[in-house]
């Protein structure tokens, strides 16, 4: 099994009977291979250091009905909510001070916020904070839309897609939702010029081997700047909330395995790893993750933002979190960094 992760180190490529291999018999030993091997390569691309993404949740509303999600439209038990330009603001001022220099706008797909809306809030960001990124999580738009947001000053889009595989894609979500549709967006975004993020859920119903390695495909197709992944959590309004959940185990060995494929990505230890495991952001750094992104929301929206069951760090304040982050973070022997933490290419060059 060392040879293949060897193997996938120097070329950034396996065969399909690798992946699965990798991906299915791994041992303990093994297992610690391949996260040794995926640190070395993120520190020789990006150091010790660990980049802070200052995530503001600002609306669940979203006119989805994603069969996983805990905000998905037909949710009757959500307690709604959108935040005011002047709160999002207060956020970006808070996190500013707190060092943070990339500001992340996530929420559903809310019509309320329409291009002219979050243009004019993507301006008025840019505005007092010049040297800051900012990266937008808003979900499917149209082309024209993705590009009005960029001139606007948008730097980044994460779009996660969940699963390459078309059939596993729609019995994720209901009939309104194209996963060919999904992959446009993504082109697009990649077309326009922004950093892109996309991902998969780890563990998600009805997912098989065959599934992670066709997503294994696609990030070498998209060479995105960002690879988000954590693993599937039921939420308990949803249809699935009496599936099993994903594990630690196959989310951390998938962050090595997505470090070893492209060397250069940005990736991070979610708050989804974090929420399944004590340590599991910790863990995810040892796995060659080097980024986290801690809740700058106001405190009382942050129960409301329920996207799965027992997400951590609702009830903190932005202060009190990071100085709790950058704790976790020295115990595995990285450092935060102030920083605007921006994908690097294959030469080396910052892309802004």
């Amino acid at each position: 099994m060392q040879a293949i992760i060897d193997k996938l180190e120097l070329t950034h490529n396996l065969s399909d009977d690798e992946f699965a291999a990798l991906l299915a018999t791994i041992s303990p030993d093994d297992e610690k291979y391949l996260s040794q091997r995926a640190r070395k390569v993120r520190e020789k691309c990006y150091g010790r250091d660990v980049y802070i993404r200052g995530l503001i949740e600002f609306t669940n509303y979203c006119r989805n009905n994603c069969y996983y999600c805990g905000i998905r439209r037909d949710n009757a038990h959500v307690q709604r909510y959108r935040l005011t330009a002047g709160q999002i603001l207060s956020c970006c001022d808070s996190g500013y001070q707190l060092g943070f220099r990339t500001f992340v706008l996530q929420g559903g797909e809310d019509a309320y916020f329409t291009d002219e809306r979050l243009c004019e809030l993507i301006r008025e960001i840019k505005r007092r904070y010049p040297a800051c990124a900012i990266t937008l999580s808003v979900g499917e738009r149209s082309k024209d839309s993705y590009q009005r947001l960029f001139a606007a000053g948008a730097d980044r889009y994460l779009l996660r897609h969940e699963t390459a595989n078309k059939g596993h894609y729609e019995a994720l979500h209901p009939a309104e939702m194209s996963f060919c549709h999904r992959l446009q967006c993504l082109r697009d975004l990649k077309e326009i010029g922004y950093q892109v993020g996309c991902g998969m859920m780890v563990g998600s119903p009805g997912q098989k081997i065959e599934h992670l390695i066709q997503d294994l495909r696609l990030l070498q197709e998209l060479q995105p700047e960002m690879v988000g992944i954590g693993p599937f959590i039921p939420q308990h309004d949803t249809p699935f909330a009496q599936e099993a959940g994903g594990t630690v185990s196959m989310t951390l060995r998938l962050l090595s395995i997505i470090r070893l494929l492209l060397p250069n990505v940005l990736l991070p230890a979610t708050t989804a790893l974090g929420t399944i495991d004590p340590k599991g952001r910790e863990k995810g750094l040892l796995a060659g993750a080097n980024v986290l992104m801690p809740n700058l929301s106001p405190t009382e929206v942050r129960k409301k933002y329920a996207l799965y069951d027992h997400k951590i760090c609702t009830g903190e304040e932005a202060a009190e979190c990071i100085r709790c982050l950058a704790a976790r973070v020295e115990s595995t022997g990285y450092k935060i960094v102030v920083s605007r933490g921006d994908h690097i290419d294959k030469e080396g060059t910052k892309i802004r």
